[in-house]
């Protein structure tokens, strides 16, 4: 009896038979927030995991990309928000090239979510806010050491973060410099619904006017 190869593996693997929302595409807001905003509410109602975890896409001036998932912090009229050290790889690469995208995907309802725009800093105080409502030890960690650097051997991490935590017991208030909340000012706004062996796709094109609706092929 042959071996199915990985690839036959993958293609053999089939999607969990869940009950998919319905999406309504002529029944849809005409600004993509309001949207959005329904689906996490949806989403958080049907105790879908970590619905505000998203995949945020960046690239250098050169066209190399690279993709982080961390957690959506809000979403107002100016767009999506999510927060990071300035000093970080993706905090250089969004000053070097402010163009970025978002990805939420929500598996037990067969969503995803594709977000594109420009990003800027927010102002400091929702800065701040944000760093403040840390946990601690994140608040430790994220100064101890340069993000995404080589962590240090033996004891010399533990140390650092020691050292740090020290200095946010010292002083609660303390938020470094670098960090930032940044919001993505959105552009398009793409909205997935898997139905079974199709694919409903809604996309939102920002024109001078506001927002143009258009379905997309599968």
């Amino acid at each position: 009896m042959s071996v199915p190869s990985f690839r036959d593996r993958l293609r053999g693997i089939r999607p969990a038979d869940l009950e998919m929302p319905v999406f309504d595409t002529d029944a849809v807001p005409a600004d993509p927030i309001g949207l959005f905003l329904e689906w996490v509410d949806s989403a958080v109602d049907a105790a879908v995991s970590q619905p505000n975890a998203m995949t945020l896409s960046t690239a250098t001036p050169g066209g190399v990309p690279s993709a982080r998932t961390l957690l959506l912090k809000d979403v107002t009229d100016d767009g999506f928000w999510f927060a990071s050290l300035s000093s970080a790889p993706k905090g250089e690469e969004l000053a070097q090239n402010p163009h970025a995208a978002l990805t939420l995907y929500w598996r037990e309802q067969g969503r995803q979510v594709r977000v594109s725009g420009s990003v800027k800093p927010g102002p400091r105080a929702v800065s701040e806010q944000d760093f403040l409502a840390r946990h601690p030890l994140a608040r430790a960690q994220a100064i101890a050491g340069e993000q995404s650097a080589t962590l240090p051997e033996g004891d010399e991490a533990a140390a650092l973060v020691a050292s740090a935590s020290e200095l946010i017991e010292a002083d609660p208030l303390f938020v470094p410099a670098d960090w930032t909340a940044y919001v993505l000012e959105p552009t398009s706004v793409e909205f997935w619904q898997a139905a079974g062996h199709d694919q409903i796709r809604l996309r939102y094109a920002r024109v001078a006017e506001g927002w143009r609706r258009e379905r997309l092929w599968p």
